[in-house]
């Protein structure tokens, strides 16, 4: 295997974090003449380009690949400092991937106490939004070294762990619901009610509805809020039918503002964290899927 010059498999990084010249040699303090440079001489060594030049700038394969060693080779760097009791560099950023959802209920508790300690220690860890069903492919694609999926199968390299189940609910407020499901939400009347969706990434909705009503495949009428905490204050002010996580809802269930709507159904999502296997005696990455297996046993059962 060649020996990859860490300085410029640092550049790759931060091209691919930045999706730009200037942004990238803004955050290694280092000028953009510097960047092309250590990136055309790591495209020599590999012959062949690692970038897309467009905007935004992309990746190629071989970009990728390198960039899931750019990302370990970051990791292994802060775990042999956080060893020998050295101050992490400051641009020593480990990201994960994680979704909504989780992220607006037991994410950030579980995590706390390493966040905290990366402020002291001088690392930082970074959370990468996006569906739990497509975290996989940002751990797939070297854009970051762990991530919460609902794909149980780890990819060649990785481990996966299981973290709970995340059981979805469907609610109204009570003031949608007597304008709108005065007979309650039924197979007659879903293909006209609104329903509020996060994005176009998601089916929560769908997979309800198909359980509830034995449909396949339903057609519903959409209202996009791709935010997990203002989706359920639009469910609470009556924009539509929202279904959401149960332990995201259940302070506004026992507060009367929200309506659980045919309790007996709900759509049960496995989550589950894969993580790159590095090596090394106490890796924060080990420690970062451990916190948020802690976390979800507490908040999910």
């Amino acid at each position: 295997m060649n020996e990859y010059d860490p300085a410029a498999l640092d550049c790759l990084a931060a091209l691919a974090d930045e999706q730009g010249f200037e942004r990238a040699a803004q955050r290694l303090s280092i000028t953009q003449s510097a960047v092309s440079q250590r990136l055309r001489a790591l495209e020599t060594q590999v012959g062949q380009p690692l970038v897309v030049r467009s905007r935004p700038l992309r990746l190629t394969e071989a970009g990728k690949v390198l960039l899931r060693f750019a990302r370990q080779l970051q990791a292994l760097r802060v775990d042999v400092a956080r060893e020998l009791g050295e101050r992490v560099s400051p641009q020593s950023r480990l990201a994960i991937a994680v979704n909504a959802d989780s992220l607006a209920t037991w994410v950030l508790p579980a995590l706390d106490g390493l966040v905290q300690q990366g402020l002291r220690e001088g690392y930082g860890l970074e959370l990468v939004v996006d569906d739990q069903d497509f975290t996989h492919d940002s751990l797939r694609q070297g854009a970051v070294l762990g991530c919460v999926s609902t794909v149980a199968e780890a990819l060649q390299g990785c481990r996966v762990q299981a973290l709970g189940v995340m059981r979805y609910v469907a609610v109204a407020s009570p003031g949608f619901q007597a304008a709108y499901l005065r007979e309650g939400l039924h197979a007659g009347n879903f293909a006209d009610t609104p329903f509020l969706v996060f994005n176009r990434k998601d089916d929560s909705q769908v997979q309800w509805v198909s359980q509830a009503f034995g449909v396949r495949a339903p057609r519903l009428r959409e209202r996009f809020v791709p935010s997990s905490e203002a989706y359920v204050r639009a469910a609470v002010m009556g924009w539509g039918v929202g279904v959401a996580p149960e332990i995201q809802l259940r302070p506004f269930v026992e507060a009367g503002q929200l309506v659980v709507l045919r309790p007996e159904v709900g759509v049960d999502v496995a989550l589950y964290w894969h993580q790159w296997q590095l090596q090394g005696r106490g890796a924060l990455l080990d420690q970062i899927g451990q916190a948020l297996a802690e976390g979800a046993r507490r908040a999910l059962g």
